[in-house]
Formats: C-alpha cells, sequence, structure tokens
C-alpha cells in the first residue's frame, strides 16, 4: 500500500469525546475507526485490517478444535425468546421491532435460542452427538450507557459457539477443548490475560470461566491468588473468613447508645472511636423474579470495611434482578434509613441476610432502627437468633486485594481486567425449557446437554490497544497489525526513493504486508504518523545510511533503530516478521 494513495484519515488531536480511555482515542486519531452514533462504529480501511486478522485467528482455532461455522440470522422473531423467557428478562437491552404485520422481532444479542431451535429440528439420537456450532456475526444490545468505543458498543462482532453433547461428561470434554482453543487465541493475539472463574449471569447453566485481559481501564475487577492458580471474578471470587471477625465476647450486653446525623461507616466508626471492621454495614435491596415482579426487600448485614457482592445476594435470593431499596421503600416497610439494624425489625421484612464473616461476632457496632441511634457491643449470634427463620447466614460479602485465598491461604491481589471471552456448560438450561432431546442407545429420550462460549473480537482490537500503547500511539502485536512493516525514505524522489521502491516491492513479493511512505513530508511528519498508526517494524531510507549500504530497521516498542545490510534487508525483515507472528 502506496501511503499517497491509502484512506488513513489521522487526527493531529485527541477527538474530545475519548480522551479517557486510551483505545477509544487512538483507534479514532488514527483513523481506524469513525463513530457514527453512541455506540455505533464504522471500521475504516486500517480498522478492518485489524479485525479482520483477530477474526481469522478465532476461526483457525475453532475450526482445529473441531467446531464448524454457520451464519445465524441477526433479524429474529420474538417466539424463541418468549419460549426460555428471555424476551422479558432482556428487558430494555433488547433491540425490538415489528414487521408489517405486527409481529415482535428483535436483534440478536446472543444466539442460544436460535441455534437450540436449529438443532432441535434436526438431531434426533445420540449417533448425530456431539456437535459444536460456530458463527462470527454482529451482535446489538441497546447499552443504556455505551462507552469506551469499542469496549461498550450497541453493535459489536462476537465468536459464539455452542456445544451440544449426550451427557454432562461430554460437555466437559466440550468445554476443555474450548478453554485450549482459546487460550491459543489469546496467545496468538498477543494479549495478557487471566483465566478465571465467573457468574453465568444471564446466560445461565452451572461452569463458567471469563478470560479477563489486564488492564486499568477494564471495567471488571478481578482477584488472584499470589501464590496458586486460583483466579476469579470479584463477583464470583469466595477467600477464607477471617479468624478476627468473630471476636471474644467482650463482657458487655450491648447498648443503645445516641449518634445523631451519623449515618456512615465512617461517620459512626469515628464518633465512637473504633475501626471501622468492628462495626456492622445495613444494605437494603428490592428483588425480584422476573422484569414485571414488584419486589420484595431483603436486608443484608456485611462487615463495616466490607460492601455486598450483588451477584452473590442475588444468587442467595434465587432472584433475576436486584437493585438498591430506596428511602420511600424502606419507610413503607417500617425501617429507618441510615440506622438500619437487625434487631426489633418489623415484620414487614421477611429476608435478613448476614454475612458468613461475622455471623459468629459478638461484639459489634450496628443500626439501632431508630433514628440517631446504634447499638454497641451487639452480638450477631444473639441477632440471627432473635430473627429465626427470616434470618440466614450466607457469603455475601465481596472479596478484594488482602483477602486470603480459599484454596491455600495465600493473599489474594486485586486487578482490573476486560472480559475478552466467556465459557460455560450451560447444561440443560435451554434443552429443558425448548424440550430439545435425542434418543440414547437404548431408546430412551434424554435432554441434550449444551455449552456456550463467546470471543468479543471487535472488543480484542480495542483490548490489544488498551494494553499495548504509548505516549506516541499504538503498538501493534505483529499478529493482528493492519500492516507490519512501514518503509519511510527521507525523500520523496531520488536514490532514496529507489531503494524503497526496490525494497517495498521485495518486501510485498515475500507475502510481508507493507506501507511505502511516498509522502512529500518532512521525516518527523512520517515518523510521528508511523508511530501514531503502530507498525510493528519501521526502516527509514536515509543518505547517510545508504551511502554505508544500510539502512535502519526500528521496531515499534524498541528506543533505539539498528542498521541491517541492503542486500539482505527484506530476506531479514521477513524472517523477522514470520517469527514475531509465529510467537
Amino acid at each position: 500500500m502506496r501511503y499517497t494513495r491509502a484512506f488513513f484519515p489521522t487526527l493531529r488531536e485527541d477527538p474530545a469525546e475519548a480522551k479517557k480511555t486510551p483505545s477509544h482515542r487512538l483507534l479514532l486519531r488514527a483513523g481506524y475507526i469513525r463513530q457514527v452514533g453512541a455506540g455505533i462504529y464504522e471500521f475504516l480501511p486500517l480498522g478492518l485490517r485489524v479485525l479482520r486478522k483477530v477474526e481469522s485467528i478465532v476461526r483457525e482455532e475453532m475450526d482445529r478444535a473441531g467446531a464448524q461455522e454457520v451464519s445465524l440470522p441477526a433479524l429474529l422473531p420474538a417466539d424463541l425468546f418468549k419460549e426460555t423467557g428471555r424476551w422479558d428478562l432482556f428487558g430494555s437491552t433488547l433491540f425490538r421491532l415489528h414487521d408489517q404485520k405486527k409481529n415482535d422481532y428483535h436483534l440478536g444479542p446472543t444466539h442460544e435460542e436460535v441455534i437450540t431451535d436449529l438443532v432441535r429440528s434436526v438431531v434426533k439420537s445420540y449417533r448425530q452427538l456431539p456437535i459444536n456450532l460456530y458463527q462470527i456475526q454482529w451482535k446489538y444490545r441497546d447499552e443504556a450507557r455505551p462507552r469506551a468505543g469499542l469496549l461498550r458498543c450497541r453493535e459489536f462482532l462476537m465468536k459464539d459457539a455452542y456445544s451440544f453433547d449426550a451427557d454432562e461428561a461430554g460437555a466437559l470434554k466440550s468445554y476443555a477443548a474450548m478453554r485450549e482453543a482459546y487460550k491459543a487465541v489469546f496467545r496468538r493475539v498477543g494479549l495478557d490475560y487471566r483465566i478465571v472463574s465467573a457468574d453465568s449471569g444471564a446466560m445461565g447453566g452451572s461452569t463458567s470461566a471469563e478470560f479477563q485481559i489486564l488492564a486499568e481501564t477494564g471495567e471488571d475487577a478481578i482477584v488472584v491468588c499470589s501464590n496458586c492458580d486460583y483466579a476469579a471474578n470479584v463477583e464470583a471470587a469466595v477467600a477464607r473468613r477471617s479468624e478476627t471477625s468473630a471476636s471474644a465476647p467482650s463482657g458487655q450486653r450491648h447498648k443503645m447508645v445516641a449518634t445523631p446525623d451519623k449515618k456512615t461507616i465512617e461517620e459512626v466508626a469515628a464518633f465512637l472511636k473504633v475501626e471501622t471492621r468492628a462495626t456492622v454495614k445495613a444494605g437494603a435491596f428490592m428483588f425480584g423474579k422476573g422484569p414485571g415482579d414488584a419486589g420484595a426487600l431483603a436486608l443484608t448485614f456485611v462487615r463495616g470495611d466490607r460492601r455486598v457482592n450483588e451477584v452473590a445476594l442475588a444468587r442467595e435470593l434465587g432472584a433475576n434482578w436486584v437493585r438498591m431499596a430506596e428511602d420511600h421503600e424502606l419507610e413503607k416497610a417500617g425501617v429507618v434509613a441510615g440506622y438500619v439494624g437487625p434487631f426489633e425489625l418489623p415484620a414487614s421484612v421477611s429476608v435478613v441476610l448476614v454475612d458468613g464473616e461475622i455471623a459468629g461476632a459478638q461484639d459489634m457496632v450496628i443500626g439501632a432502627n431508630k433514628a440517631g441511634h446504634h447499638v454497641t457491643h451487639a452480638s450477631m449470634v444473639v441477632a440471627l437468633e432473635k430473627l429465626g427463620a427470616r434470618g440466614k447466614a450466607c457469603d455475601i460479602r465481596a472479596v478484594g486485594a488482602g483477602d486470603l485465598c480459599a484454596s491455600c491461604g495465600a493473599a489474594l491481589q486485586e486487578f482490573k481486567g476486560i472480559e475478552g471471552g466467556h465459557i460455560f456448560v450451560l447444561g440443560t438450561h435451554y434443552t429443558k425449557k425448548m424440550n430439545v432431546t435425542f434418543l440414547d442407545e437404548k431408546g430412551t429420550e434424554n435432554l441434550i446437554v449444551m455449552g456456550c462460549y463467546g470471543i468479543g473480537v471487535s472488543r480484542l482490537v480495542a483490548s490489544a490497544v488498551e494494553q499495548r500503547h504509548d505516549g506516541d500511539g499504538i503498538v501493534w502485536p505483529m499478529s493482528i497489525a493492519p500492516y507490519h512493516v512501514i518503509v519511510t525514505p527521507l525523500a520523496a524522489d531520488g536514490p532514496m526513493m529507489e531503494a524503497a521502491e526496490k525494497l517495498y516491492h521485495s518486501l510485498v513479493a515475500m507475502g510481508v504486508e507493507a506501507i511505502l511512505d511516498d509522502r512529500d513530508e518532512r521525516p518527523g511528519v512520517k515518523f510521528k504518523d508511523a508511530d501514531l498508526l503502530g507498525i510493528p517494524l519501521r526502516v527509514t531510507v536515509g543518505k547517510k545510511s545508504l551511502e554505508q549500504g544500510k539502512l535502519e530497521l526500528k521496531a515499534r516498542n524498541a528506543k533505539d533503530a539498528e542498521l541491517i545490510e541492503l542486500e539482505t534487508a527484506a530476506e531479514q525483515i521477513a524472517a523477522r516478521v514470520k517469527a514475531a507472528i509465529a510467537g
């Protein structure tokens, strides 16, 4: 590609709408993408080349793992989502529309129902199993706050695969094969990642793991053991309970004390001169089984320096949705906002969850259910006894840095991550709802066991930039860079351009993807553009080095350049490109 003929609409300044996230800022500024609307992007020539390379890697590894590619429609009738209940469960996230006959349709946010319906119509016998089908297709979700460019948008390219097996053992085997395929994908794309235990969420199922790409700008929090291989999203993380949380009885009975206008944990702890870990933090949540439910009230209690894990809370409540309760909802239930405690609770409160870490604590500070008052020397043991059937001790706290690994007891570390892939064993979550069965060897009808495996293809493009950039621009790994090499003559004509032309044609003939910067621009401009674009190798053809029969070769992520022989430059560069792609 000659630069003078290329459509590389770079910007000299950072776009105003993309100041926070490096990938959003740099992909726009370097002319890889262009925003059309909120959460909607065009891929320009450079961006599309990167996207297609990521897509190709994903496709190769899926094929190698034995999955077969299909193409499913993006426009879907509502009936299948209604069959499984997700027409309501997805709520406002679903793009809904009607045809001319007023029938309900939606744009596919994911394709479990559609692929299950396909298998339902074809597979009848165990001889047809196992099957693993995948597609690479655009998905649509009406994100309330699309942000961070390609990391959180309304239209995104995704690879979704679905396995169908005769039993749980077969499903776990399919899951293991996809796990290995994903590891190969993330390695080849050049990403630093962790495989973490995760919650299955709206997808359903049991066994679940995320491929989290480590990045300071990541929206997800993950914990990783400093000693063993335990890692989990904080939504699914567990840790050993602190030994200090169940303190010995102080010898004093609980006592109500005035704490005027002191509502937060920090205010109460400072006023009573105790550590925050000696207090109990109350939470009030509304929860329901479905989008149409009016909701019920649940109270939670965790140690003062902790917070509630809402995913764990929803799991304990068996709820499809959970949200913080409003003050007027607490008032209606007879609970005093800011001073909630487990004692003297009205009958209207039917569910109270006490975190297991403090279930045995004997000397705590907690709300008194009376405005302007707290209880000191409170026993959570006594509180649970008085609550009776309304109370339950369970692990609902959010795990974080410094907690102890449940597996080995070492300290956990916390990182920010971007979810690049998610793999599930769905079990019979969908096949039961959709009555997808097969006949086994004995002629007995059984439910098919499913797995689901997703990779955000367009998200990986942005994630690579989040991990690999500097003050000058993008630093692409060779495997997904739009071009491998940029050949930069310091003059647009004469011997330097002639040598650059010759090298460019030699590289292209060897299968190296190259740009010839044939613009009549100052060297500094050319160098800055090459760095902004993130091309892995830059070859500079200058007068002084050319007179010595050499060229200057600089890797994008290297501080200094090196001199290589002009006569063998093409072979050396081609070999380096090949080695970098091979990893």
